[in-house]
C-alpha cells in the first residue's frame, strides 16, 4: 500500500498524471455561469434581447468546444503514453 502512495507521488511530481482535465471541467462550469449571467443581463438591461439570446445560445457552445479541444489534447497525450509503455 505504501508503494502505491509513493508511485502516485512520483507520477504527480514527474508530470505523468495530468490534473488539467479536471480543472477544465471546472473552467467549463464557470464559463457557462458567466455566459448565462451575461446573456440574461444583456436581455433585461434593455440593450438587445436578440443579443442576449445569442449570448445564451452561442456562449455555452463556444465554451464547450474550446474545453473539448483542450481535453482532446490531453487524451492524445494519454494515448501516446499508453503506446510508449507497451
Amino acid at each position: 500500500m505504501n508503494y502505491n502512495v509513493e508511485n502516485q507521488k512520483d507520477s504527480f511530481f514527474n508530470f505523468d498524471t495530468m490534473i488539467t482535465p479536471k480543472i477544465i471541467q471546472i473552467i467549463f462550469y464557470i464559463g457557462l455561469a458567466i455566459s448565462v449571467v451575461s446573456g440574461l443581463t444583456t436581455m433585461f438591461s434593455g440593450d438587445s434581447v436578440f443579443l442576449g439570446l445569442a449570448i445564451l445560445v452561442i456562449g455555452p457552445l463556444v465554451i464547450r468546444v474550446n474545453c473539448e479541444l483542450v481535453i482532446v489534447i490531453f487524451k492524445i497525450h494519454e494515448a501516446l503514453q499508453d503506446m510508449r509503455y507497451r
